[in-house]
């Protein structure tokens, strides 16, 4: 007799794969609850091209939270369909804080590419000429005053 071979089948954890049978076997629940939940809104299994529920891991997922929320914290499935929306809320809230934390940095580094740009151009411009022919940079120039601080009070 040959030794039995395993396969392994890696599926996309959001692929409806599950009938309902299975789904319910695999969050431990009655057939009839999934029904009721997808009926309430809690739960939206793929459907076969025949009209059978098709539920993926994520869905199996989402089934025992709400197992979790009703047996284990007390809430009814109106608490339930409220906390659902409310993460459903704070998920959307922080993909749009990530868009704009990306957006502001792009528009960081453009700002600081214009900016670049604007003092290279007044380099090139603020060149002067220098006693003896050399051009000296504006910014490397010296001022032919005294600093504040060296000044006397009578402004001289």
């Amino acid at each position: 007799m040959a030794p039995r071979s395993i396969a392994r089948v890696t599926v996309e954890s959001g692929r409806g794969v599950f009938m309902i049978s299975v789904a319910a076997e695999l969050a431990e629940m009655h057939p009839q609850t999934l029904r009721m939940y997808e009926q309430r809104g809690l739960i939206e299994p793929q459907r076969s091209p025949k009209g059978t529920r098709l539920y993926s891991q994520e869905d199996v997922e989402r089934l025992r939270r709400i197992q979790e929320m009703t047996s284990d914290l007390g809430l009814n499935l109106a608490g339930v369909e409220r906390v659902l929306a409310l993460e459903a809320q704070v998920d959307e809230m922080h993909a749009r804080i990530e868009d704009l934390e990306v957006k502001a940095l792009h528009a960081q580094v453009q700002l600081a590419e214009e900016l670049e740009q604007v003092r290279r151009s007044f380099r090139a411009e603020l060149a002067v000429p220098y006693r003896g022919g050399a051009i000296v940079r504006a910014a490397d120039a010296r001022s032919p005053f005294p600093p504040a601080a060296e000044r006397r009070p009578d402004g001289s």
